[in-house]
């Protein structure tokens, strides 16, 4: 029979999927919100588009990284790194790019 993991773990590990989970609802809602308030553009629907897989891939990639998590307080070894951060990073990054475009083009 194995020992069940400490509870602040197993807790702490929930809560960063509920993190996950919270970005992931702001993105999508995010993305809605793009679409249909920015005026019809190749630029809004790049930037909605983005918006939603990016939440989409935080849904997703925050629970594969739990149970990553879990597995690896329960079996006591090292977490080691994860790419889902990394990942949703980049994609911020790149609809940070494609708003500034979208900005500096509808100004004026």
């Amino acid at each position: 029979m194995t020992e069940e993991p400490d509870v602040r773990f197993s807790l702490a590990n929930e809560r960063t999927l509920l993190a996950y989970q919270r970005t992931s609802i702001g993105l999508i809602g995010a993305s809605v919100a793009v679409a249909h308030f920015l005026e019809d553009s190749t630029l809004a629907l790049i930037l909605a588009s983005i918006l939603l897989v990016c939440g989409a891939f935080s849904a997703v990639g925050g629970y594969q990284r739990y149970v990553a998590a879990d597995h690896a307080i329960r079996e006591g070894r090292p977490l080691g790194p994860g790419r889902a951060a990394m990942l949703l990073s980049l994609g911020l990054v790149a609809a940070v790019v494609v708003a500034a475009i979208y900005v500096t083009s509808t100004v004026g």
